[in-house]
């Protein structure tokens, strides 16, 4: 009861040693024990003696659970400037940068690969989509071209029909001006018979009067010439009536084929402008997929350009604090060299000085100038071999900060390969793991992954 009562008074109120043991000393009167309350006056020293014991009992019990917290305290603190440590380490070191840049490398090629593997699902996926999409497409086509086709066919028979019945328009029309071109001749003949009776009547009346005036040679030829000239010109009408009803004919013709290559002409621009908007859509498809291609690497080359100068600008933060603490110790070594060097001159003007002074003078004055030149030679000498030994020290020292940092990044890389090579195995850069100890500390299930992936590289080297 005592031992639970100090350790919460211990944990709430966090006092020392001997107030806790003077509160429970105090406890202890408060709460007489049992035996002590109902013991006669013959147990009383029993009883003082056994909580002597237990004082004691209960102050190495508190030495012990102080020794522990302190301890517990001091390995904390070890740790904490161990992690301290580490994370400096982690944020200075060149090598640890490097290794996490080649494993941020890996984790995005391994990234990349996983998109390009998605792409690719989704680009097959696509093309499937495609496919069913283009089958469906062609099926329509051909039924759409099957439509087609029969509607031509239709066309093609009404044109047929209506060509039949054009011509036959035609015929009938040919038929109807062949019978009026005859009935035209047969009339045409008619008055030709009549024209020719009264032309035989005429010329029977002009060749009684010729007979009459027989004597008129001159009249008689003319009227050979104007026969001759009439007949010229009734065959020349009737070969112009001709020509003009070969050409109306021709041009009926002509006109017909006119408005069927019309017809094939339109029909051929409609398929050369729905296959230049398809070969239109599918270049537009093709240049959304480059452009978005060309901005996912822009993206990619700006980011990685960025990383290299943040790294650079590291490097060169790093260089500059290295070279300004060198030049504040070439600085400070200067200052001592230059106080040394007046401590001479002012030393040597000194004795210029003694000099100037009497005999007896001079000699203690040279006396306590050579104490005082060889106290201060003496002290520059302590100087110089303490400072030797201190920068002695601080090399032992440094050389053990390098050792435990070397050590510090060699268990950090062999922390982070551990955390990290598993899941980037098949993606690691050649070069991360620098032997075969690195593999083997991989554990034996990564070395027959890593050379089943990519081949005992090490062992052929050797």
């Amino acid at each position: 009861m005592f031992a639970w009562l100090y350790l919460c008074l211990s944990k709430a109120f966090s006092i020392n040693n001997n107030l806790l043991t003077c509160v429970v000393l105090m406890t202890a009167r408060s709460f007489p024990s049992p035996k002590c309350a109902y013991a006669g006056v013959g147990t009383e020293i029993v009883c003082s003696d056994q909580a002597e014991e237990n004082r004691k009992q209960r102050a190495l019990q508190l030495e012990r659970e102080q020794k522990l917290a302190d301890e517990l305290a001091r390995r904390d603190l070890e740790k904490r400037k161990d992690e301290k440590i580490r994370q400096q380490v982690r944020a200075n070191s060149l090598e640890l940068r490097e290794l996490q840049s080649k494993l941020n490398s890996a984790y995005m090629n391994k990234e990349r690969a996983a998109q390009i593997a998605e792409k690719k699902a989704i680009y097959n996926e696509k093309m499937k989509w495609e496919e069913e999409i283009a089958q469906e497409m062609k099926e329509e086509y051909d039924r759409f071209l099957k439509e087609e086709m029969s509607a031509e066919l239709r066309r093609n028979e009404e044109k047929k029909m209506y060509h039949q019945e054009l011509n036959k328009q035609i015929e009938e029309q040919e038929k109807k001006k062949q019978e009026a071109y005859e009935e035209f001749l047969k009339e045409k003949h008619m008055i030709d018979e009549i024209v020719k009776k009264i032309y035989e009547e005429d010329q029977m009346e002009k060749q009684r009067k010729l007979d009459k005036i027989r004597e008129t040679q001159s009249y008689i030829e003319e009227f050979i010439k104007e026969q001759a000239m009439w007949r010229k010109r009734k065959q020349e009408e009737m070969e112009e009536e001709n020509r003009k009803i070969m050409e109306f004919a021709n041009m009926q013709r002509q006109r017909e084929d006119d408005r069927m290559a019309k017809v094939r002409d339109t029909e051929e621009k409609k398929q050369r402008v729905q296959d230049m908007r398809r070969k239109e859509q599918e270049q537009i498809r093709q240049d959304l997929c480059l452009e978005e291609q060309e901005d996912m690497e822009r993206k990619k080359e700006m980011a990685e350009i960025e990383k290299r100068i943040r790294q650079r600008l590291d490097l060169r933060q790093a260089y500059e604090e290295h070279f300004a603490l060198k030049a504040a110790m070439q600085q400070a070594k200067r200052e001592q060299e230059e106080a040394f060097r007046q401590e001479i001159l002012a030393s040597v003007a000194e004795d210029e000085r003694i000099e100037q002074l009497n005999e007896q003078k001079r000699r203690m004055k040279q006396l306590e100038h050579k104490m005082a030149v060889e106290k201060l030679l003496e002290e520059r000498r302590k100087q110089l071999i303490a400072e030797k030994e201190r920068e002695l020290e601080e090399r032992e020292i440094e050389k053990r900060r390098q050792e435990r940092i070397r050590a510090i990044i060699e268990e950090e890389r062999q922390k982070l390969l551990k955390e990290h090579a598993w899941k980037l195995l098949g993606y690691l850069p050649r070069g991360i793991l620098k032997d075969e100890n690195d593999i083997n500390m991989l554990g034996e299930d990564f070395r027959l992954a890593y050379q089943q992936r990519r081949g005992n590289e090490f062992s052929e080297e050797s």
